[in-house]
């Protein structure tokens, strides 16, 4: 595993550095293109309304092969949210269920995800996350059910201690650009297919796929950073 120390300054964009944390974190349905014919993926387009009211085009594209479901909106300050949950190597602790899932999640990224070697955990990652190559997160808990799994340890590089990164201040605080930081990243996705809906019909003796459900999310990622100008959207206290 490589030391902490970052390779050079990464130029990504705030959605680019946490989606592959995103993954783990959401049960969309599987199979949603089902039906569209084999190997093509299918897309569809919704208008939604922010929390602060603005509206918004999400589109959305499942791939019933690829067991992936790709969400991608741009938000009104310019910010180009891509998520991509990938059912096959990712979301290793997901339990579904049968209800909406609602309410806020706080998410610690303490382990930095080697770019390189990133195509162990996920084919997507490497589209995904081409921009942010140096600022890739994941957690310890999703660290250990990997390497459990056979996944090689160079995948992921080490980030200063959980205990070492609480004495930080959030880089909302902190005046020098120059200084490390914890820094904040909210995500609130208004509108994302999270379940299957299965129906009853006369001629068929047991439930069947009929569309989907869908449900809101929000979540705030905070991640170490070795300067603050690599997180100058945070600037709440």
């Amino acid at each position: 595993m490589r030391p902490p120390g970052r390779r050079g300054v990464p130029r990504a964009s705030p959605a680019l550095l946490l989606l592959p944390l995103l993954v783990p974190l959401l049960g969309a349905p599987r199979g949603v293109g089902a039906g569209t014919g084999a190997g093509a993926p299918s897309e569809l387009r919704v208008r939604v309304r922010l929390p602060d009211g603005q509206v918004t085009e999400e589109s959305l594209q499942a791939d019933s092969d690829a067991d992936s479901i790709s969400l991608e909106l741009r938000k009104p300050d310019g910010t180009l949210v891509s998520f991509t949950a990938d059912f096959k190597k990712k979301n290793p602790r997901a339990v579904r269920q049968a209800e909406e899932v609602r309410g806020p999640e706080q998410m610690h990224m303490d382990i930095a995800v080697n770019f390189s070697q990133g195509a162990l955990l996920s084919p997507h990652l490497r589209n995904v996350c081409a921009e942010a190559v140096d600022a890739i997160y994941t957690r310890q808990e999703d660290v250990r059910f990997w390497l459990e799994q056979g996944v090689d340890g160079s995948v992921f590089e080490a980030l200063p201690k959980a205990s070492e990164q609480v004495l930080l201040p959030r880089c909302g605080k902190v005046g020098d650009r120059g200084k490390p930081c914890l820094c904040r990243y909210g995500l609130s996705l208004a509108w994302y297919p999270c379940m299957l809906k299965y129906c009853h019909g006369r001629d068929r003796p047991a439930p069947y796929k009929c569309g989907i459900r869908s449900c809101q999310k929000n979540y705030n990622f905070d991640f170490y950073v070795p300067q603050k100008q690599l997180c100058l959207w945070d600037e709440d206290p």
